[in-house]
């Protein structure tokens, strides 16, 4: 028989056991390899997933708190935001306490009512950074109109040491109507409409 009548016969692998092939693996690598696989899974999905939710949470609540404030009727405890008070150019003294806000919005003007007590020295910052002064208070004078002041519940009676002023601005900065309580000079509430139109 020659060379080219001999069958070729493919090369066969060497068996397992022989030096050269593959062990087989052991028990204890297989099950870390399957716990990293595992776990990068589970960071893959998991990580984002959780980004997702914490996200939407938030989201909710920052819609809760929009709808809570658009469905206020009547003052509301605590500080505008910094953005409200930048638009009704509102520059509340640090010291302020008892601070209370409420906004309107139609299609005439959009309104800021806020009342506040600070000190002597805060009435005189606060109307400093509207462009206004202490001397610019009329005692006596209520300017806050009576349609405000029942939107805003507020009563103005008589046995109070009142003092008022109107802040007027060019369009489109807001005017501002402020009426103060000096019953105790060293402790004036401050009450203030701001009317922007748009």
């Amino acid at each position: 028989m020659t060379t080219a009548e001999r069958p070729v016969v493919p090369r066969q692998s060497s068996p397992p056991d022989e030096d050269g092939g593959r062990r087989p693996q052991d028990r204890r690598r297989m099950i870390r390899r399957r716990l990293i696989t595992a776990t990068i899974i589970v960071l893959l999905i998991g990580v984002p997933a959780g980004y997702l939710l914490i996200s939407a949470g938030q989201s909710r609540r920052s819609g809760q708190d929009k709808e809570a404030e658009a469905a206020a009727l009547g003052m509301r405890e605590g500080w505008p935001s910094r953005m409200q008070r930048r638009i009704f150019e509102l520059p509340v003294p640090g010291n302020a306490q008892e601070v209370q806000y409420y906004e309107t919005n139609n299609w005439k003007a959009s309104r800021m009512y806020m009342q506040f007590r600070t000190s002597s020295a805060g009435l005189d910052r606060f109307l400093s950074r509207l462009g206004s002064g202490r001397a610019a208070l009329k005692d006596g004078e209520v300017t806050v109109g009576a349609r405000d002041s029942e939107v805003a519940g507020w009563f103005f009676g008589s046995d109070v040491a009142w003092a008022g002023a109107k802040h007027i601005n060019k369009d489109p900065r807001p005017t501002q109507d402020i009426t103060v309580d000096m019953t105790d000079p060293a402790a004036p509430v401050v009450y203030v409409v701001s009317a922007a139109t748009p």
